[in-house]
């Protein structure tokens, strides 16, 4: 069994539409934009799942017990590269725009979107656009907040 690499190996898609969060088609996929080429190298921000703690010892406990509570993701956001000329992400992720960050690990992110792969998909709002402050040696960036208003599919499948 080997390693997989991240470089190179994460496809993330912003995608206005899905109709089955669990079963999202290529037609709906190939509909969005892709930013993995416009999200700096550490970008996808809060992403990872958190599941809360619930206390589960009783008064006659010699021992604390818990069981899982509530799942949660906190401070999502993308950290993108500003373009020069036609901006599409910039001009396509604004205050309160919807839809679904769709991310793609552990295949190469130039293959195009294909049946039975897994993907993890997040129904979005995006808050207000901050651009970050100038710094040497980078690009012009800026962050989108990016609200999960519903229950992600962390294990989806392309249909």
């Amino acid at each position: 069994m080997a390693d997989i690499p991240v470089d190179g190996n994460t496809r993330v898609a912003w995608v206005p539409a899905i109709a089955n969060k669990a079963a999202p088609t290529t037609a709906e996929l190939n509909a969005g934009i892709l930013l993995q080429n416009v999200i700096t190298a550490d970008g996808l921000v809060g992403f990872e799942a958190e599941t809360a703690d619930v206390d589960t010892t009783s008064l006659a406990s010699t021992f604390n017990t818990l069981t899982i509570g509530r799942d949660t993701f906190s401070g999502t956001m993308l950290r993108l590269k500003k373009q020069d000329g036609t901006d599409t992400a910039y001009n396509t992720l604004v205050r309160g725009a919807t839809g679904h960050v769709v991310v793609r690990r552990h295949i190469a992110e130039a293959t195009a979107w294909t049946a039975s792969q897994k993907v993890q998909v997040f129904p979005v709002i995006c808050g207000q656009t901050r651009e970050l402050a100038p710094e040497a040696n980078t690009v012009a960036r800026y962050e989108v907040p990016t609200k999960i208003n519903a229950a992600p599919e962390l294990r989806a499948t392309v249909a």
